[in-house]
């Protein structure tokens, strides 16, 4: 018996250093009460999910995307991210190549809306140019990544309509799968299938389906920590795209969220300053 505490104990250190943990008492309540509300239950997932993300105020951290080309080349570029919470719509965020230095400087800022297409800005220092992307660009790739523009926004729930598809599980997680279904005409997706853990509502796993209704990306989320003892953030994407046999992959370097960021450093004027 005592050597059973003794482990459970070292496996309670372990995950604490590691901040995960078996669920999120957190999420489990605020579930509950959503279903109870009389939310059907793929949206109250959706729901759950945004809820527990509400008021980290601010986020930035240094990523690392690494292009992976069908032959298993890779091209490895930094980037400076920033993001900044709204309550009253969506949030807005920035993304700053800071090498290799032939598109160092180059930036895109985003205006995600509940209501209405989200706005984003492409900085190109080369040329001084703001190009601001229409909304039937979008689904286009950022940068020569597997990553569109829309990939970069429009987290809002209020854009897309969900359905619970069953229970299944996804590398050893119990999962929801919900499938989510964008409302807006000029996205690129016709539908998203989501693997969301029911522990604490993130997700693992998410396939993207194109215009046609044919498979065309997978991300997968992995080395998920919890900040500040409540906002879950996953360390490392792989985004594969599986028509082309090519992937990009981003990892987190030094994320930290309530650094005190103000509305002035989103703003195309400070996009320019970047």
């Amino acid at each position: 018996m005592y050597k059973k505490i003794v482990f459970s104990l070292i496996l309670t250190f372990l995950m604490a250093l590691s901040g995960l943990s078996y669920g999120d008492s957190r999420a489990q309540a605020i579930y509950k009460r959503i279903l109870k509300s009389g939310v059907k239950k793929g949206k109250a997932i959706a729901k759950t999910a945004d809820e527990m993300d509400i008021g980290f105020k601010d986020q930035q951290s240094i990523m690392r995307m690494v292009l992976i080309d069908a032959s298993g080349g890779k091209t490895t570029r930094i980037m400076a991210t920033k993001r900044l919470e709204q309550k009253s719509d969506g949030d807005k965020s920035v993304f700053i190549f800071k090498k290799p230095n032939d598109i160092k400087g180059i930036g895109l800022l985003t205006f995600e809306h509940k209501r209405k297409s989200d706005e984003q800005w492409l900085y190109l220092p080369a040329s001084g140019r703001l190009k601001k992307i229409s909304s039937d660009n979008k689904s286009g790739s950022f940068q020569g990544s597997e990553f569109s523009y829309e990939d970069l926004g429009t987290t809002e729930i209020e854009k897309y309509r969900y359905k619970y598809q069953e229970d299944g599980k996804f590398d050893g997680q119990d999962c929801f799968i919900l499938i989510r279904y964008p409302t807006e005409r000029s996205s690129g997706y016709s539908k998203q299938v989501s693997w969301v853990r029911k522990d604490n509502f993130q997700p693992l796993k998410v396939e993207y389906y194109d215009r046609k209704n044919e498979h065309l990306k997978t991300l997968l989320f992995k080395r998920y920590k919890k900040l500040k003892g409540k906002y879950w953030r996953a360390y490392y994407m792989d985004m594969e795209n599986v028509q082309t046999g090519k992937r990009t992959t981003l990892t987190m370097i030094n994320l930290r969220i309530g650094t005190g960021l103000s509305k002035d450093r989103f703003t195309t004027r400070a996009l320019k300053r970047s």
